[in-house]
């Protein structure tokens, strides 16, 4: 049973509250806290940036979601003029504080979630990183940011939980096991034996922050294939899928195998 999964509102609200002043964006985030996934993202945006640059002398970047600007920085290096939006008001307050006086940067705390989709801006490259899965309706979403996107122009996603009923047991069992793990060591546990009892019932609650913060578990992960049906209309498509798990320990051991976890999604050459 899903309680509330279509209240796009209430997930975003969940996200402010989740991420407040404060919070630890790397604990929890293997493409932060692991060098090697953060170091391809790096790469992929880098050269992202720089073929638009070739292309047309300029790139313009919309990043979704930025946190605290760890990506944000790699494409000003590289050249770009980057707007953000954030869900987090206090992620975006940092954001704005970090980036003050910079005039490559400008940031917009997005209430709604959709703010970007009601502009009539366009933009050379759209960043989502370890975003689409908190979307209720990713597909929709992505099917208004396309049209926002200048010809010859690219779509970069990153660091989602691949479709779960796609994925091989052997890889979802690791997930899973390697997650709890993790989990074991971070304290809140009446919160976390909480979420587990409810999830093992089939019941997700949008009263309960942990099932809107991370809404991949309300539709058993992200389905990349129907993401790439829907791009592949108006871009080159390249999903791309990787082991990615919070624990170091596991993310060393498990990264040199055939399990895959987790996708990213690069479109490029845009063909409105």
């Amino acid at each position: 049973m899903v309680v509330g999964v279509n209240h796009g509102g209430e997930v975003v609200r969940a996200q402010d509250a989740a991420h407040a002043e404060g919070h630890d964006y790397v604990k929890g985030s293997p493409h932060l806290r692991h060098r090697k996934l953060r170091e391809d993202i790096e790469r992929r945006l880098t050269a992202l940036v720089r073929d638009s640059i070739a292309r047309t002398g300029a790139c313009r970047v919309l990043e979704i979601g930025a946190g605290h600007g760890t990506f944000t920085d790699v494409l000003v290096a590289a050249g770009a003029r980057v707007t953000v939006t954030e869900a987090s008001e206090a992620s975006a307050e940092h954001l704005r504080a970090t980036y003050a006086g910079d005039d490559r940067v400008s940031v917009f705390h997005d209430e709604t979630g959709e703010f970007v989709l009601d502009q009539e801006e366009t933009w050379d490259l759209a960043v989502m990183i370890s975003v689409i899965h908190h979307i209720p309706d990713y597909v929709a979403f992505l099917d208004r940011l396309q049209g926002l996107i200048a010809p010859g122009g690219a779509m970069f996603s990153v660091q989602d939980p691949l479709f779960y009923p796609r994925r091989s047991r052997a890889a979802h069992v690791a997930s899973r096991g390697s997650y709890f793990a993790w989990r074991l060591g971070q304290g809140n546990y009446a919160r976390g034996v909480a979420t587990r009892i409810r999830r093992l019932r089939g019941v997700y609650d949008e009263r309960a922050e942990s099932d809107l913060v991370e809404y991949h578990v309300v539709r058993q992960g992200v389905d990349e294939e129907a993401i790439r049906t829907l791009l592949m209309e108006q871009f080159d498509v390249e999903v791309f899928t990787y082991w990615s798990t919070q624990g170091p320990v596991w993310q060393r051991l498990l990264e040199k195998t055939s399990l895959r976890s987790d996708f990213g999604i690069q479109a490029t050459n845009h063909r409105p």
